[in-house]
């Protein structure tokens, strides 16, 4: 019998995934193999048949046939694990970036949502484990300075209102027959118009 090169040893997945029917039979033939050789006694080889058929996982299969070899190769049968397949993506924190990055074409109005969905995101990264904790702090620290910019907007609209209410010259027109010259505002329509 030769082997293909290309191919390696059988590789099952993690310990934790669900065992097919096809791995139960799997395991039971090795089963059947170890008893044939006399590895096994009749009462070992019928527990094990029946823990086998009762397994859910990949992990319980491995530990009932881990000690016998593995058909016709020989060796100790093993489970080796698969590279755990990447965590999901957080939406929450890529909504958090989003908003994070948005602050600065809508100046800062998504400040604070980026930072409430950030924030949102770290709480369930803790729960489940998903990715996107940069991108959350990425849109925490972006959300922040939306607000800083959002706030020194606002005190500038401010400032230059207070100082464009407070520019009116007072200009003072002389009252024919001798008595004091009134302030009157240089703005015609202002208030003191009608004076």
């Amino acid at each position: 019998m030769t082997l293909d090169p290309t191919f390696g040893p059988p590789v099952a997945p993690a310990p934790g995934v669900l065992a097919a029917d096809h791995d139960r039979e799997r395991a039971v033939d090795v089963l059947r193999a170890g008893y044939a050789e006399g590895r096994l006694t009749k009462a070992e080889h019928n527990n094990r048949v029946t823990r086998v058929y009762a397994a859910r996982t990949y992990g319980e299969l491995g530990l009932l046939i881990a000690d016998l070899p593995a058909g016709p190769l020989g060796g100790p049968t093993g489970y080796l694990p698969l590279p755990m397949a990447k965590p999901r993506l957080n939406s929450a924190a890529v909504a958090a970036l989003t908003c994070g990055i948005g602050v600065f074409l809508t100046m800062g109005l998504t400040g604070v949502p980026a930072i409430v969905l950030g924030h949102s995101a770290r709480r369930q990264l803790r729960e489940n484990g998903e990715r996107g904790d940069s991108m959350a702090l990425t849109g925490i620290a972006l959300g922040w300075a939306g607000v800083a910019i959002l706030a020194v907007f606002v005190a500038a609209l401010v400032a230059i209102s207070a100082a464009a209410h407070s520019m009116h010259p007072v200009v003072a027109h002389p009252i024919p027959g001798g008595a004091p010259a009134l302030p009157v505002p240089a703005n015609p329509g202002g208030p003191m118009a009608g004076n």
